[in-house]
């Protein structure tokens, strides 16, 4: 009986044991941290060894295959020593792909994949097909291949999970943008990043598709450089795209699949902001490429309800909008958010930098921010970059402090918008716990 080792008992860990489980693999699971009750309860259901708060090293080099959570970094000397030693260390995600015969629609890039990914989602799902939601959102794709396998599934993708993808096949793939991110990943290193992004396109060939942001520039240089096999399918709201694929015309989407063209105001869209226009055509793009009728795509790009923690609407506290975009992990995801709000902002920034550059945000920050609060143990960063365009920068510890100091700074017409620019782990879990500790804080209010 083939070995398993499974490092790290969260969701991906716990679902890739499971599938490995029910494929008949003798399986294993170790997490150096403590694993929450609830997933102790579905290894011991099944019957699955594990440990917690140990590597017990014997245990893992007599592995045949190492199923490797995303959060654990492949820099490590656990996970160098392992694969010196002969042992594939693989993502979730390839091993599910492995036993599923879905048509996977993967989704990527550094800014607006999960917002894609659930658009595309509803979509497919509001059409009437058979279709999941997994990969780095939702229940593991494990568990789900595991436990009730699709005819089709919707999969964000993170860089952290390609990295160790290598059979793995997207039948669709999407790519957003590319934009720096996560470089303390990636020994600052932005290249190393970017090829990352472009695993997602690993082994396609003719019978698959790549939809991409044609107005990205990265994305563009490496395309031009690569012998593509599979079909391009281009979007922008830069330019006119001939053939397959979408672009803007004023203000209204148009996109082109074989000849058959659908089209949608922007005022029709749920989805609002400029960046959320690639977001609709990606998915629009899909709908058409599964040959969904016009009338079920324009009904979900119509209606589609956003995730929470991307742009969410809190509340209006003595006319002062409060705004929840806690899942802006990276200066561009913040870029996107300030450039969407034309009213003065009180801005909640900070966390734990990934490596960030600033400099994007210069010019809106010195037209839209009033002021700054910077919500973090260590936001140095923040306060000498800005510090000569924002006259009032104050630090804060806990989010019910940030609410507190930015409702003392904003007047009646203004906005407080929580949009961090950085990972949450200095303080909180991760960016939902911060949004949600947001949230409560304005509810006090």
């Amino acid at each position: 009986m083939k070995k398993i080792v499974v490092l790290g008992g969260g969701e991906s860990g716990t679902g890739a044991a499971v599938l490995a489980a029910k494929k008949g693999f003798e399986v294993f699971l170790s997490d150096k941290n403590k694993i929450s009750e609830s997933y102790k309860k579905v290894l011991t259901n099944h019957g699955i060894d594990f440990e917690e708060g140990v590597h017990t090293q014997s245990k893992l080099f007599a592995a045949e295959t190492i199923i490797k959570s995303p959060g654990i970094p492949d820099h490590i000397d656990l996970i160098k020593n392992l694969k010196a030693n002969g042992i594939p260390v693989i993502s979730e995600i390839e091993f599910a792909a492995r036993y599923t015969r879905a048509k996977l629609i993967c989704i990527t890039g550094s800014n607006g994949k999960t917002t894609t990914t659930l658009l595309t989602h509803h979509l497919l799902k509001n059409a009437g097909l058979d279709v999941g939601l997994a990969g780095n959102i939702g229940s593991s794709f494990a568990l789900q291949v595991a436990e009730q396998d699709r005819d089709v599934f919707v999969l964000e993708i993170s860089s952290f999970q390609l990295d160790g993808m290598f059979e793995f096949k997207a039948d669709i793939g999407i790519l957003t943008n590319i934009t720096p991110d996560h470089l303390d990943r990636y020994e600052q290193c932005f290249e190393k990043y970017a090829e990352s992004k472009f695993r997602i396109t690993q082994n396609m060939g003719a019978k698959e598709s790549l939809i991409y942001n044609a107005d990205d520039e990265v994305i563009n240089n490496w395309l031009a450089k690569q012998e593509v096999k599979f079909e391009l399918i281009p979007i922008s709201i830069q330019k006119k795209i001939e053939g397959n694929g979408a672009y803007l015309n004023k203000e209204e989407i148009n996109i082109n699949i074989k000849k058959d063209n659908f089209t949608m105001t922007l005022k029709e869209l749920a989805l609002q902001g400029k960046h959320n226009i690639y977001n609709s055509m990606a998915a629009g793009v899909v709908g058409k490429l599964q040959n969904i009728r016009n009338k079920s795509i324009k009904e979900s790009l119509a209606e589609f309800q956003n995730a929470d923690h991307r742009m969410q609407f809190v509340a209006n506290v003595g006319g002062v909008e409060y705004i929840n975009d806690s899942k802006a992990t990276n200066v561009n995801s913040t870029y996107f958010a300030l450039d969407s709000i034309k009213k003065p902002i009180i801005w909640i920034a900070g966390g734990k930098d990934k490596g960030n550059d600033y400099q994007s945000l210069d010019s809106l920050v010195q037209e839209r921010v009033k002021a700054i609060v910077c919500l973090g143990l260590d936001n140095q960063k923040i306060i000498q970059h800005f510090g000569k365009m924002v006259p009032t920068i104050v630090q804060t510890y806990s989010a019910t402090e940030a609410v507190e100091e930015a409702q003392k700074l904003a007047t009646y017409g203004e906005v407080v918008l929580l949009s961090p620019a950085c990972a949450s782990f200095d303080i909180f879990e991760d960016y939902e716990e911060r949004g949600n500790k947001f949230i409560d804080a304005v509810n006090q209010l």
